[in-house]
């Protein structure tokens, strides 16, 4: 049985981890409250990313575009573009997101969720600590 990782108000489900899948792609839902914004530019050094819209509207900035995921839409992030994520409407943004090759797992998640979900300010270095070790490499605003 697979359990919810509560980020702050995001919640992440592994359906199949690089563990079940022998590295061969990790498989989760993402579950993002209305009105929340999330937007972190990054990029996925080893992997490439497939949004599924599931329910609400997402809102995904690829190298600059806003596009929004609708429900039974489809979006291909390939690895090294540039992306971020926030839900701009009124209702929960539900997707799911496959990851190919599975390099990730849980562990990176539970690693974010420990570090955020703790009292007072963000760990912002310890928070981009996390994401390099795991090729999440975030991109600073100026660039």
């Amino acid at each position: 049985m697979h359990y919810p990782i509560q980020i702050g108000r995001i919640s992440v489900t592994f359906l199949q981890s690089r563990h079940e899948t022998g590295g061969a792609f990790d498989l989760f839902e993402l579950i993002v409250p209305p009105n929340f914004y999330l937007s972190v530019p990054h990029l996925h050094r080893d992997y490439d990313e497939t949004i599924l819209g599931l329910n609400g509207i997402a809102t995904w900035t690829i190298n600059g575009e806003e596009i929004q995921v609708k429900p039974g839409q489809l979006l291909t992030i390939p690895r090294g573009t540039v992306h971020s994520q926030n839900n701009l409407h009124n209702d929960t943004a539900r997707m799911m997101c496959l990851l190919t090759p599975g390099l990730l797992g849980p562990e990176y998640f539970r690693e974010l969720a420990a570090t955020l979900n703790t009292d007072g300010p963000p760990d912002i270095a310890g928070i981009g600590n996390i994401m390099v070790r795991y090729g999440v490499i975030p991109i600073s605003a100026e660039r």
